[in-house]
């Protein structure tokens, strides 16, 4: 497969991920609820959910983008961002993960389909600057 295919294939990709990301998050609701009252703000700036919409909405952003346009603006300076935006290098958001025991799998697939999104953009991204 030669790197054009490849990059338009990782581009669909993304745009799926994009849609299925959409519909993940409204099947959490539920499971959204309970945490605003199980995982309450504490001496963060943000809360769990705060942190996982923050994640969220710069991610779909570079997305949309991509999606639109096939290319986002200052490159560079994207790749840079997702490099950094590690999901499970956000503490509540791993304490989270690792700690709630088989409970809250929904949210648990969101926060992987998250990452997996930001992965694939970074791949995207690198095929562009090759």
């Amino acid at each position: 497969m030669n790197k054009l295919n490849e990059q338009e294939l990782t581009k669909r990709n993304i745009v799926q991920l994009l849609t299925q990301l959409i519909n993940a998050y409204q099947s959490t609701s539920t499971e959204r609820q309970k945490l605003t009252i199980q995982f309450p703000p504490e001496d963060e700036e943000f809360s769990l959910l705060e942190e996982l919409e923050l994640l969220a909405v710069n991610l779909r952003g570079y997305a949309n983008q991509i999606q639109s346009t096939g290319q986002i603006a200052n490159q560079s300076q994207a790749i840079e961002k997702l490099q950094a935006m590690r999901v499970l290098n956000v503490p509540q958001i791993a304490s989270f993960y690792f700690g709630s025991n088989g409970n809250y799998e929904q949210i648990k697939s969101y926060i992987r389909t998250l990452d997996y999104l930001r992965l694939l953009m970074l791949e995207y991204l690198q095929f562009q600057s090759d």
